[in-house]
């Protein structure tokens, strides 16, 4: 986990958020956005004179909670810290980063604020695992054949392929974070992986999700891994 953020108290008690439906942070991960939009741009001038702490997380529209306005939807109870670990700037003035997740976080108060970009008053306290290093290695063990022959079904539904000698030979922990945050899951399937309280229940989600899918299948075409 990168930084100093060892304790909750270590962490800011305001963050900014950048909402996004379908993109999932966790703990650990490394996220690639490409940012473009004026307002995130701006933001990511001020995060990184300070803490370089973004908020990721969905919006509750997206997962059935009610529309709202279009153009200022409610946010998602609970969404992911992470810290800009890498930064380059192109030629054409977009902002390629790389966020690392830290912390979950329930989101609470949004601030009236005059920024282009939301904040919201972050609480860590329930999530205070996330900062050991050693928390998603505590998960019971599991016969990895059960998670790979999900994926295996669920990869052959959707056409899709991944490197297997990489998959096998992954710590079990950062492949179900890996699989969790890169497959086409949607919305509300990824909020779901982002709230399992601990590794096991996160693992357990994801299996069942590969398996569902496998097993109903869909007509739209299938999407393609990047």
């Amino acid at each position: 986990m990168p930084g100093a953020f060892r304790r909750i108290s270590d962490l800011p008690l305001v963050i900014p958020v950048f909402p996004l439906d379908g993109v999932l942070l966790l703990p650990g991960g490394q996220l690639p956005l490409n940012i473009f939009e004026p307002r995130y741009l701006n933001m990511l001038d001020d995060v990184m004179s300070g803490e370089r702490m973004i908020g990721m997380i969905q919006t509750r529209h997206t997962l059935g909670g009610g529309s709202g306005e279009d153009h200022h939807p409610g946010l998602a109870p609970i969404g992911c810290a992470g810290r800009v670990t890498s930064f380059a700037e192109t030629s054409d003035g977009r902002y390629l980063i790389t966020l690392t997740g830290v912390c979950r976080f329930r989101a609470g108060e949004e601030l009236p604020v005059r920024t282009p970009y939301r904040q919201v008053r972050a609480d860590f306290t329930a999530f205070e695992a996330d900062l050991r290093e050693d928390s998603e290695s505590s998960a019971p063990p599991m016969d990895p054949k059960v998670l790979l022959a999900a994926l295996r079904r669920y990869l052959d539904h959707r056409g899709l392929a991944i490197d297997w000698t990489s998959a096998e030979s992954a710590p079990s922990d950062a492949l179900i974070n890996s699989l969790a945050m890169a497959l086409p899951f949607d919305a509300m399937e990824k909020q779901a992986l982002l709230e399992a309280p601990t590794m096991a229940d996160r693992r357990e989600t994801l299996v069942a999700l590969l398996e569902i899918d496998a097993a109903v299948g869909d007509d739209d075409d299938p999407p393609s891994i990047q």
